[in-house]
């Protein structure tokens, strides 16, 4: 049953708007249809959804790309406050992808009854992106969103969600943060072994030195810091992948012991994809984590 959003998320935000630098309060835009059944679908049918643009913009940091967007659960879902989901987009970790990409996953989520913080970073190609500055820009903008006293979340059910390169993003800080502050980590086809994968020949794998700057071979040292599957990473991980994935090979997550479900015809892009079988399993996936 759909419940009236508390008033305490509206009143903090209210706060928040004078309170913190605010960069950009967007329109809103026409949503987008209800899910449905699309499977390996391209990042032009992603792009082209229609979405809520983030309610709030705000700066974790000095860069100008060091900032997280706002979506509030739609009107009514909770009385208390709700699951906070944290996402961090991919895009083979170059400048040439940005946040803008995963609108209709986040604004989606938002639907769904989320307070939804998604992260914007720097990239390689940006200066102070690459390895280790935008793994540090994550843990920052996690840390900023947590720490805001007039900002009501649900500290027992924070769950961090990340996609391609986001969800290797995303995995890393589940291991590198205190594991009692998340609720769980979901990468949606993450990159999981960061060395294996920087050895193959596409051009995303090929971004992952770009990323590292330089191969496995030169760098182990940095690359162990860097690589999820070497980490201890949250107790709460799970990895969805699709089958017919052609820029994370699928066994990134089955040759990994992390829990995993693997869907048969889904691509790359059906996990940000708000009207595909595959945001259907996250949506599922998150209501278990959060206990909904």
């Amino acid at each position: 049953m759909i419940k009236p959003l508390n008033l305490l998320i509206v009143s903090a935000l209210a706060f928040l708007l004078t309170a913190c630098e605010v960069k950009q309060i967007a329109s809103v835009l026409p949503e987008h249809a209800e899910t449905g059944s699309l499977k390996n679908v391209k990042y032009g049918e992603v792009i082209s959804q229609s979405f809520d643009a983030p309610f709030l913009t705000m700066s974790y940091g000095s860069d100008p790309l060091q900032y997280g967007q706002l979506w509030l659960p739609s009107s009514g879902r909770h009385e208390e406050i709700p699951p906070l989901i944290i996402f961090i987009h991919g895009g083979c970790w170059l400048n040439a992808y940005d946040i803008k990409h995963s609108y209709p996953l986040t604004s989606a989520l938002a639907k769904q009854g989320y307070l939804v913080w998604s992260l914007e970073y720097r990239r390689t190609g940006d200066e102070g992106g690459g390895w280790p500055g935008s793994f540090n820009d994550i843990l920052a903008g996690i840390e900023f969103v947590k720490e805001q006293s007039t900002f009501p979340i649900k500290t027992n059910q924070i769950v961090l969600v990340g996609h391609s390169a986001g969800g290797h993003l995303a995995l890393l800080a589940g291991s590198y943060m205190d594991k009692s502050k998340l609720t769980g980590v979901v990468g949606l086809a993450p990159i999981v072994d960061l060395g294996s994968y920087s050895d193959g020949d596409n051009s995303c794998q090929q971004a992952g030195q770009q990323f590292m700057g330089g191969s496995s071979d030169e760098l182990p040292d940095q690359y162990k810091k860097a690589n999820p599957i070497l980490q201890t990473l949250h107790p709460e991980s799970l990895l969805l992948q699709g089958d017919v994935d052609t820029i994370v090979p699928v066994a990134q997550t089955t040759e990994s012991s992390i829990a995993q479900f693997v869907m048969p015809g889904v691509g790359h892009f059906d996990w940000i994809h708000p009207q595909s079988e595959a945001f259907e399993l996250l949506v599922t996936s998150l209501k278990e984590i959060t206990d909904e």
